[in-house]
């Protein structure tokens, strides 16, 4: 899979640089060439000149070499590789990544690159935890970023906890599922996911029971079949899916206007449990309780996402989705849904509180098309995304 790939890995200081030896040794075992970048820092853990005889090409070290620089080497460096990787990458690197910052070779290739990156952090169980570094996590995962690890164990340091650097073998797999030309490859799908918060006042707020979990994993199994994903969800708990561009929205209003602005797009799958109605003239102070007296609230209805995508009359995606969460009849009444929206696909679940579905870790769904109603068996939601994904990849053929 990896034959003839060429990888850009830029190694940065910490005791887990020893590790990229291995790496470079099992990715070149598989055919691919590897370019190291070693930072400063890395230096200080492993030799350029083992690294260099590893992957059996320069070891990149300062971005101000008059030889290599006379080209724009750099930028050169930057977007000649199909993948770049960078193992490990230090709380400091993911900060330069995350704020833009490109004071020497390595955060200067990151930042001048147009190819897919692959980050496998390793630090420290504190430096990983603290909310900075979350936050450049975050920011990296919107960017794209994609993520591999790290891994909770034993640390050099004596702690114990997330922050060691993912086993090599995990990080080929990653290097093979970023490069994997699966049958999705060039084709940009939209997908929706977790409730909305339609806000009472600054404090309360109307919601649906959503966990996110299955909208994560349809847009996990798609990108791995090689899609180009957007994801737009709501506030949600669920980890967002590596290797998808991340929308974050809050209302029903602010899921349609992010839905809009990502067309066109080959498909849409619209997982999210979207409100179906706002509260009109939401305080913006939080409504005291008076004793023997109940506010009363006023609604208006949410837009029809759905709906309104299903529609289009230009930019219609050539494949929409839609889910239903039933509580009764639910074959009948998810037909009457997709007919009445006018998308191509519905599919339809019993959230009944017995089934334990919603906010669960398994779905039981029933495909619902032109060709009547399909029901699948009970299974976990990551294998429901597998299958889904891969009946949208015929369908787009």
């Amino acid at each position: 899979m990896l034959e003839d790939k060429r990888i850009l890995l830029i190694i940065s200081g910490g005791i887990a640089a020893y590790k990229s030896l291995e790496l470079i040794r099992q990715l070149r075992k598989r055919g691919a060439w590897v370019t190291p970048v070693l930072t400063k820092s890395a230096k200080e853990f492993v030799t350029p000149l083992s690294v260099s005889a590893l992957a059996e090409e320069k070891a990149y070290q300062d971005l101000f070499d008059l030889t290599d620089e006379a080209e724009m080497g750099h930028i050169q460096l930057s977007r000649s590789a199909d993948l770049v990787v960078v193992a490990p990458c230090t709380a400091n690197l993911m900060a330069k990544m995350a704020n833009g910052l490109a004071d020497d070779l390595a955060s200067t290739l990151l930042l001048a690159t147009d190819t897919q990156v692959l980050v496998a952090p390793a630090m420290n169980v504190r430096m990983w935890d603290h909310p900075s570094t979350q936050r450049n996590l975050k920011t990296l995962k919107n960017d794209g970023v994609a993520f591999v690890g790290p891994n909770e164990g034993d640390m050099a340091c004596g702690e114990y906890g997330p922050g060691r650097l993912a086993e090599p073998a995990e990080i080929v797999a990653a290097v093979e599922s970023q490069l994997a030309e699966g049958p999705l490859t060039g084709r940009r799908i939209l997908v929706t996911s977790g409730p909305t918060h339609e806000p009472i006042d600054p404090v309360r707020y109307i919601a649906n029971r959503s966990s996110g979990a299955q909208g994560t994993a349809i847009a996990r199994a798609l990108v791995l079949l090689g899609a180009d994903v957007i994801f737009v969800t709501g506030p949600a708990d669920e980890p967002r899916p590596e290797g998808a561009h991340i929308v974050e929205v809050e209302t029903a209003k602010d899921m349609m206007e992010a839905v809009n602005k990502v067309l066109p797009v080959d498909a849409a799958v619209f997982a999210a449990a979207v409100a179906d109605w706002n509260v009109v003239g939401a305080s913006d102070q939080k409504i005291k309780k008076q004793a023997g007296k109940i506010p009363s609230l006023n609604f208006s209805e949410n837009p029809d996402i759905l709906a309104t995508i299903s529609q289009l009359e230009k930019d219609r995606p050539q494949l929409v989705v839609g889910f239903a969460a039933e509580t009764n009849d639910v074959v009948e009444n998810a037909t009457k849904k997709r007919l009445r929206k006018a998308c191509d696909w519905i599919v339809a679940n019993d959230v009944s509180p017995e089934t334990g579905i919603m906010g669960g870790r398994e779905n039981a769904v029933i495909l619902i098309s032109d060709e009547g109603a399909e029901h699948w068996p009970r299974m976990g939601k990551d294998l429901v995304a597998r299958q889904l994904a891969e009946r949208i990849a015929q369908a787009l053929g």
